[in-house]
């Protein structure tokens, strides 16, 4: 597993790890939609997604609020 910087997130045919490390409250509207829309419920919850068009989108729309890993 390699850490990847934020706003470098491609689209490719692996998966992403993303945990989030940041709380939404306080946070704008379309940024609290799009972490539940990744499927993260809590700081230190952990999904994977494909690497995909959308989700690399939604990832690039919060790096200050998840943490993303490629993962085979």
């Amino acid at each position: 597993m390699t850490a990847i910087t934020p706003r470098k997130v491609r689209v490719g045919s692996g998966k992403l790890s993303i945990t989030q490390i940041k709380s939404v409250i306080g946070g704008k509207q379309n940024h609290r939609d799009t972490v539940r829309s990744l499927g993260l419920k809590r700081i230190g919850h952990t999904v994977v997604r494909d690497a995909d068009a959308v989700t690399v989108g939604m990832v690039n729309t919060v790096p200050h609020l998840v943490k993303v890993e490629e993962t085979n």
